[in-house]
């Protein structure tokens, strides 16, 4: 641990679960900051803009703000910008996150990209089959993520990537990712807090999107056993997570921060 220059923290069931701090998860935010190490919150969440997240998260005491935070539609616009230059695209997401696609052009009609954000309400029947569409007249499939559910106070949720397999096996496409567990997504955040992958940690609760994903960038893996983590994925998993935790609570520990 002494090599850690930076640590790569995910949010939800990491700090919070719906939107609600864990125990002692502020606590020890404060003392990694305190350390001088920076921080990076990287997020696949794609309801809430950068700006609202970091808001909420500082509200509840956590000593971050927006210029922390890397999210998914974030890195979705940045992916647009490079591999689709002014593509024509349709939106599929739940939440407003207009802010973190600036540049982007939304459109109903005539679409080039079909972009699946977070599932919601929104994901019904019409919406899912006009995608589909869109995809059968040669649209190209970008998807946020891949996240097949995650964790509310209220249990486990059903989210977009099972869409996402849905929609590929139907038009048989192959959908470009952009956010975890996407290479380019951990690259972005390295170059964000300006360290080598080999000095910089990753914790996370989804074991192959956040913190294999991580390892396999030459990240050094933390799993936590909170959120969405669940026994018997961490047993099935296809590696092995270089440390695991009860909390992100224990991680001032971890690094030597604290008894």
């Amino acid at each position: 641990m002494d090599a850690v220059r930076a640590v790569l923290i995910d949010i939800d069931g990491v700090l919070t679960v719906s939107w609600k701090p864990l125990p002692g998860t502020v606590e020890a935010l404060r003392a990694v900051r305190e350390a001088g190490l920076p921080v990076a919150l990287v997020t696949n969440t794609t309801s809430r803009t950068r700006a609202s997240i970091a808001r909420t998260l500082a509200e509840a005491g956590f000593p971050v703000t927006a210029e922390d935070v890397l999210t998914a539609p974030a890195a979705t616009a940045a992916h647009l910008a490079e591999h689709h230059p002014g593509a024509r695209c349709a939106l599929l997401n739940s939440g407003d996150i207009a802010e973190d696609l600036e540049g982007v052009t939304l459109v109903d009609d005539d679409v080039e990209v079909v972009v699946v954000g977070g599932a919601g309400p929104e994901f019904g029947y019409a919406a899912l089959d006009r995608a589909f569409g869109h995809l059968q007249r040669g649209a190209r499939l970008v998807a946020m993520h891949r996240n097949l559910y995650w964790r509310t106070d209220a249990g486990l949720r059903l989210d977009s990537g099972a869409f996402v397999t849905g929609l590929e096996a139907a038009a048989r496409v192959e959908a470009e990712v952009t956010g975890k567990p996407s290479p380019a997504f951990f690259a972005a955040a390295l170059r964000r807090l300006g360290t080598g992958a080999d000095t910089t940690l990753m914790v996370g609760d989804d074991i192959e999107s956040d913190v294999l994903a991580a390892q396999r960038a030459g990240i050094t893996g933390v799993l936590v056993r909170t959120g969405k983590y669940l026994p018997q994925t961490h047993r099935t998993a296809s590696g092995t997570p270089d440390h695991v935790l009860d909390s992100f609570a224990d991680l001032p520990r971890l690094l030597g921060l604290g008894p």
